[in-house]
């Protein structure tokens, strides 16, 4: 245990003490909150300062209008469709919207012109514009006066609450549910690309430069390995509190400096706004305010450092091994496809299965196998998720983390010491089957 240790801090303090490692990690967490404040502070500029910008509509049907907006004025005429589109060429109009002759029933035609490729929002707002118009005329035809039947339209809103075995009812809502889930799969995911490639860079840096022909000669291989991903990790986990500290403080700072408040102050201050407007515990924001508070963000926390922490384990073991079998990053790139599969499922499974219905038999899976179930039992903890899943999904992980680790062992033992020689999967097999 003694020498793991000595190991671990080797492997820590050389990565630590860098100055590489001190500016990546002091102005990565700058840079970004930089680079958004540059662009909140545009935005907002241009929120000041709104440029209005004027669409033609030629309407041969003469029916049919669309109310213009701070950013848009909609001018309508009987300018000649040639006339119109000169207009645009030459600056006059920032675009022209062409309606032509329509049977309501199946609207069809519809043209808009423009130098450059318009919004998505602008042209959303324009669709719908007229969709309302032409039902509005459609029920008019149909002999139904339309002011009478929005006023009889009502909003749903279903609220979802779970129930334990206990009898407690908590409000959950699934947007905030799916963030969470987001946000914490997404970060393993990076992390476990990120620094499971370190530890095979460091692996095949010291085996081609012979150092780990020295060290060996006073460590045992299966020491050597476990304390280079132990190290390695630490050396992440580190830089990732750091980071969080950083941008922490750093978002604060920008948000303050352009007048806005942090995502969490703008709840509170819209609850308390309500509050002085609606008592009532069913308002939208009371209700988001106990959707956050009946969340167990121990249990989520703790799941998330397990999850973290034996992801990185079970693949950096094998990172080390790929790094221990190749002389060279460029022979590693036909050993990495075993292992990004796994990954890449998992990534493409937390958005397509795990975040879209957390119950379902492919979430269970995904979360369950050990390869895809730090990724994919993050996607389903926000939700809640049963004991019995639970148990037996980390039971697997830390089963997966050891044989992972054997596997390892074996490649790493014989590969670190040898040169020269092209391997290959049936070279990796026969030192599995080595004793």
């Amino acid at each position: 245990m003694d020498k793991i240790w000595l190991v671990i801090k080797r492997e820590y303090l050389s990565r630590v003490q860098k100055k590489s490692f001190l500016l990546a990690t002091i102005l990565t967490p700058l840079i970004f909150p930089a680079i958004m404040g540059f662009f909140l502070w545009i935005a907002l500029d241009d929120l000041e300062r709104p440029m209005l910008s004027i669409i033609e509509v030629v309407d041969e049907n003469n029916l049919f209008f669309i109310e213009s907006s701070e950013q848009y004025a909609f001018s309508f005429s009987k300018t000649p469709l040639e006339e119109a589109k000169r207009m645009v060429r030459e600056g006059e109009r920032f675009g022209l919207l062409h309606i032509p002759a329509q049977d309501l029933s199946k609207p069809n035609g519809i043209t808009f012109f423009s130098e450059k490729t318009p919004s998505m929002g602008l042209i959303t707002f324009i669709e719908n514009s007229l969709k309302r118009r032409i039902e509005e005329q459609r029920m008019y035809k149909a002999g139904l006066d339309p002011e009478i039947l929005s006023a009889y339209r009502t909003k749903v809103h279903i609220q979802t609450v779970n129930l334990d075995i206990s009898g407690q009812e908590k409000i959950s809502d699934a947007t905030v549910n799916y963030a969470l889930g987001f946000f914490s799969g997404i970060l393993i995911y990076i992390f476990i690309f990120v620094y499971g490639n370190q530890i095979m860079q460091g692996v095949i840096e010291e085996k081609s430069s012979r150092i780990i022909e020295i060290l060996v000669s006073s460590i045992k291989p299966f020491q050597l390995m476990v304390g280079k991903i132990i190290g390695i990790g630490a050396v992440g986990l580190t830089q990732f509190l750091i980071w969080i500290v950083l941008l922490s403080t750093v978002s604060a700072f920008i948000m303050g400096y352009l007048g806005m408040n942090m995502p969490q102050q703008e709840l509170l201050i819209a609850a308390n706004s309500e509050f002085t407007q609606d008592l009532s515990p069913n308002s939208d924001w009371m209700q988001a305010l106990q959707v956050i508070q009946d969340i167990n963000f121990v249990q989520l926390i703790l799941t998330f450092i397990f999850y973290f922490i034996g992801g990185y384990l079970l693949y950096g073991a094998l990172f080390a091994a790929i790094g221990a079998a190749v002389d060279s990053p460029s022979e590693a790139q036909q050993f990495m496809l075993p292992i990004t599969i796994p990954l890449l499922i998992a990534y493409m499974g937390l958005f397509i299965f795990v975040l879209d219905d957390p119950n379902s038999n492919p979430s269970f899976w995904l979360s369950i196998i050990p390869f895809t179930s730090p990724i994919g039992m993050m996607g389903r903890a926000s939700y809640g998720i049963p004991l019995f899943d639970l148990l037996l999904s980390m039971g697997l992980l830390v089963t997966g983390f050891l044989f992972s680790t054997w596997v390892a062992s074996k490649i790493y033992r014989i590969g670190i010491l040898i040169h020269g020689t092209k391997v290959n999967y049936k070279t990796i097999w026969k030192w599995l089957k080595s004793e």
